[in-house]
């Protein structure tokens, strides 16, 4: 167990900064404090967080920490830590680590016992959450889906009982595409696209999916797609043996753990994920 008393006591810290997601009038006080303050700022693109720092008047050096650096940036700013300075860690827009890089520092921080501090700012997930129109809770945050259509149609298969609203993040090239397999896995449910959040350009398009695919064709900037929970109930056979031992069974007949997860699953009708979960829980 670890405690943080985040500001008290004269700990290094990693400060975890939110940047605006479009607007710069979203930047707060505290974190254009917190980065005049911090001996160096590590940043997703430093080409992008130069626009941001010269807007506010803040000269600080800065380090890249991307998704393809990682392990390189993450080594270094532990020893500038250890060295007892102070380091911001920003993304190109919104919170570290939340579709973006961060995740991984914040483990190693806490792990060498280090202060981690949030700094609150804007996030696109919870802005189009808002404005939906739709349920705002119970949701389950996804993210980005997979690019590739296979993966991507089972990751929405296996979420298609989720009574919870669903939100993604996803891209202008790839949003048509991935609203007809939301519609092929889910059905014809309520949905928000919100874009260009908080720019002058910001849209909000509401309505069935159908509706939407149909009114969508070329759009820009980044998208977060909200998509109402599902209304159905799971019809599930009534076995009389548990999902682990569904699975052992056909093991013991001779198939693979991969294809005995994929055939109880298919046989179930749930998602192999959740097969996979339940064998490994109970594989101890």
């Amino acid at each position: 167990m670890k405690i943080q008393k985040s500001f008290k006591n004269n700990l290094p810290t990693l400060f975890l900064v939110a940047t605006p997601i479009g607007n710069l009038d979203e930047m707060t006080y505290r974190a254009i404090n917190t980065l005049q303050m911090v001996d160096c700022i590590a940043a997703e693109d430093t080409r992008n967080t130069i626009k941001l720092l010269n807007h506010f008047g803040i000269k600080k050096k800065m380090i890249s920490h991307h998704e393809h650096n990682l392990q390189q940036s993450i080594s270094k700013i532990i020893e500038l830590l250890s060295e007892n300075k102070n380091i911001a860690v920003v993304s190109d827009a919104g919170y570290p680590a939340i579709s973006d890089p961060g995740f991984e520092l914040v483990k190693k921080a806490i792990k060498m016992g280090f202060n981690v501090v949030s700094i609150s700012g804007a996030n696109a997930c919870l802005n189009a959450l808002v404005v939906s129109g739709i349920a705002p809770q119970p949701f389950t945050f996804y993210g980005f889906l997979d690019h590739s259509d296979g993966k991507k149609r089972k990751q929405l298969e296996d979420l298609r009982y989720h009574q919870e609203t669903l939100v993604f993040y996803e891209s202008p090239h790839r949003i048509n595409k991935t609203l007809e397999l939301m519609l092929n896995a889910f059905g014809n449910r309520e949905v928000a696209i919100c874009r260009e959040l908080t720019k002058i350009n910001e849209e909000m398009i509401r309505g069935k999916i159908s509706e939407v695919i149909d009114y969508i064709d070329e759009v820009k900037g980044e998208i977060v797609i909200i998509v109402e929970g599902s209304k159905e109930e799971r019809e599930e056979a009534i076995y009389e043996f548990s999902i682990y031992e569904h699975v052992s069974n056909y093991i013991v007949s001779g198939m693979t753990t991969k294809d005995a997860i994929k055939q109880v699953a298919k046989e179930r009708k749930i998602g192999k994920n959740e097969v996979y979960s339940d064998y490994l829980e109970n594989n101890q």
